[in-house]
């Protein structure tokens, strides 16, 4: 009975067993995870139902949902199973691509498409154009819209949309805004695509007159512009929009405090710091770059410090502030301790991390661990050398500095221009006045740099330290560009090192009229006059300045003991340790005076008769201050670490060269243009600075 039932049963069709199932096709439905949709399609793959174009193209649509995102799977399905994929699929995959950052494998399958005659629509064509405007393919870029009007989308609202995002992205913002015209119904991207644009192009009262203009407005179009207003550095108005958004976003709030930092208004950017009730990493990186930006290295890395102990994780950009700021104090252990952390939590220093380490050791005196790094970092790139050579340069180690600059040569690896600002600047420490114009002349000829007024001023410096003075002035007379401040300091500079007074004169002519409000011009050229004993010229020097309201900063040098940096000025009276310090001051007189040091006076610079007073008065310079400082305080087997604001006197030179042969101590004095290396009564610099 049963086999009679059997053969009246209907026939089975011979392809059924390779189609779908009902429950297959339900699964594939409601499938929402990666691994279901790799169970799925492994269960496919079993079965041989992945070669059904229904199937494939559900599993495709699966991985290239934005919740599962598994373009390895998608593409190796559109590579292998499909012959003739559709346009959906093309689209599918180009939006995935597109939205995995990789634009590039977008518009190579969208050329793929165009081969296979396939015609795009107003789906693929804005994610090409997207695709296009992050890889910034101008060419590729006009090139698709050029296609947008051949295949009838002119007016097509999201398209257009995409174009003048396109542009504002290219900074073809004129061209951006011609499309924007034709658009017949303006969304509120649009609006913030071209606001953004012209905020990008620094024409911010362009992007303020169109936001006046938008018939509505997001968090978007207000930050916008807070952020376009605070960069161009019209902070008031930035401060007017910012109080007028009906809500504030952290983007805003981080855009403000960028916007106070850089036009100086440390103070603001402070008061609204502390008002954000949330704050991100971008937060904490705008006020320690801010901070150092400004100056106030200390309140930088106190304000790190305060970010780790709350737990707020520090990226690169965070610890190449606090590097610099380290930097410009010349605090060791807190660069060490920096340095610590970054190896600790293993940071990546082939990149800029590892040029700022170099800077900083370099800066705070300890040349062997920058080299240390320079060594340690396996992919070295040009800014590693360069960073290199200009600490070597600043150390005075000039021989080591073009050393290692020719065996960047030899290694196929390109100077570029910073490179030789480093070369010259080494050049210009050791007095290498030959190289220097050989290394000048190479850059022009052998690597086809030219020359900025960076350069110039370098050779400049190296010919006025040298005492080629008049060379120095027809090379400033010949240059292509308007020499600036810098160059014609460089020259006065020069004069006064070389007691010239008529090009001292020269110069200084020359800098009030480039920079009249240089404070340095009439301090040094007071010094000129007060060397040659001309002390009417003096007075009327000073009187001129008591008429601008300038005043002369006031020598100071700082040391840093057991994380505390403790400065002193000119005769200072106020550290805790006077008595002390005074006491080995008076001690220091009695050696040098033992060992026939005769104070040279030249180098008081005031309107003194007595002998005594000028001696009393270079005795309290500051750099003896901190050193007698040090020689109370810094263990015997350390080095005594200075930084001085002023370029360090001749007589303050001789006392410390003595004074590290007497103490049998190495003293290390960063002045305003390099390092001095004292120890066994000679310098570095072999008296040459």
């Amino acid at each position: 009975m049963q086999t009679q039932t059997l053969q009246h049963s209907s026939p089975i069709h011979p392809l059924q067993q390779h189609l779908p199932s009902r429950l297959h096709w339900n699964i594939l439905k409601f499938s929402s995870t990666d691994k279901e949709t790799q169970q799925l399609h492994a269960l496919s793959v079993k079965t041989n139902l992945i070669y059904h174009s229904g199937i494939s193209s559900r599993l495709l649509s699966l991985y290239v949902d934005p919740h599962i995102n598994n373009l390895h799977y998608a593409r190796s399905i559109f590579d292998r199973i499909l012959q003739h994929p559709s346009l959906v699929l093309y689209n599918l995959l180009i939006k995935c691509y597109v939205f995995n950052q990789r634009s590039h494998e977008a518009l190579t399958l969208f050329c793929d498409l165009l081969h296979r005659f396939l015609l795009p629509d107003n789906f693929t064509l804005p994610c090409v154009i997207k695709g296009a405007a992050r890889l910034g393919a101008i060419k590729e870029g006009k090139q698709i819209h050029g296609l947008v009007f051949k295949l009838g989308f002119g007016f097509d609202k999201f398209v257009l949309s995409s174009l003048v995002s396109m542009y504002a992205k290219f900074g073809e913002i004129d061209l951006g805004r011609r499309v924007f015209d034709v658009l017949d119904d303006k969304d509120l991207v649009s609006w913030n695509c071209l606001i953004d644009g012209y905020v990008k192009k620094g024409e911010v009262d362009v992007a303020m007159k169109l936001f006046d203009e938008m018939p509505e407005r997001d968090l978007f179009s207000w930050t916008c512009l807070v952020d376009g207003f605070s960069k161009c550095g019209k902070v008031e108005i930035a401060r007017e929009i910012f109080y007028r958004m009906p809500n504030r976003n952290l983007v805003s709030w981080n855009a403000m405090i960028n916007g106070y930092m850089k036009a100086g208004d440390v103070d603001s950017a402070c008061e609204l710091f502390d008002d954000m009730e949330i704050r991100d990493l971008i937060t904490w990186n705008s006020m320690i770059a801010g901070y150092e930006l400004n100056g106030r290295f200390m309140e930088a890395l106190e304000l790190l410090e305060t970010m780790l102990i709350g737990d707020v994780l520090p990226n690169d950009a965070t610890l190449i502030s606090a590097l610099s700021a380290v930097a410009g104090l010349a605090v060791l252990s807190k660069g060490r301790w920096i340095h610590s952390y970054i190896v600790k939590n293993r940071f990546v220093v082939d990149g800029v991390l590892g040029t700022l380490l170099i800077q900083m050791y370099s800066k705070c005196g300890s040349i062997e661990s920058a080299l240390t790094v320079f060594r340690a970092i396996s992919k070295k790139k040009v800014g590693h050398w360069t960073a290199m050579i200009v600490g070597l340069g600043m150390h005075g180690m000039a021989t080591q500095a073009l050393g290692l600059f020719n065996k960047m040569c030899r290694m196929g690896m390109k100077p570029i221009a910073i490179t030789f600002i480093g070369v010259l600047n080494a050049c210009s420490h050791a007095g290498l006045v030959n190289d220097g114009r050989w290394y000048f002349n190479m850059m022009i000829n052998d690597y086809g740099i030219e020359p900025t007024i960076e350069h110039y001023g370098c050779l400049v410096d190296i010919l006025c330290r040298t005492g080629y003075l008049e060379e120095a002035k027809s090379t400033i007379e010949s240059m292509p560009m308007r020499p600036n401040f810098v160059i014609w300091m460089s020259l006065l500079s020069g004069a006064r090192n070389h007691g010239n007074k008529d090009i001292g004169e020269y110069a200084a002519n020359n800098l009030i009229k480039v920079a009249p409000d240089t404070i340095g011009c009439y301090v040094v050229l007071s010094n000129i006059y007060a060397a040659a004993g001309q002390w009417d010229k003096v007075s009327e020097v000073r009187e001129m300045m008591k008429k601008r309201g300038f005043r002369k900063d006031p020598g100071s040098s700082s040391i840093e003991h057991r994380g505390v940096l403790h400065e002193f000025v000119v005769g200072d009276k106020s550290h805790p340790q006077t008595d002390e310090i005074h006491s080995k001051l008076s001690e220091m007189r009695n050696k040098l005076k033992a060992a026939g040091h005769v104070p040279d006076t030249t180098q008081v610079l005031l309107c003194i008769e007595d002998q005594k007073e000028k001696e009393a008065e270079l005795e309290n310079h500051s750099e003896r201050l901190a050193i007698a400082f040090g020689l109370i305080n810094v263990k015997s087997r350390s080095p005594i670490c200075i930084v001085k604001n002023l370029r360090v006197c001749n007589d303050c030179h001789s006392v410390t060269k003595l004074l590290s042969g007497i103490y049998n101590r190495e003293i290390i004095v960063r002045d305003n243009s390099r390092f001095h290396h004292f120890k066994n009564g000679s310098c570095s610099c072999k008296d040459f600075w």
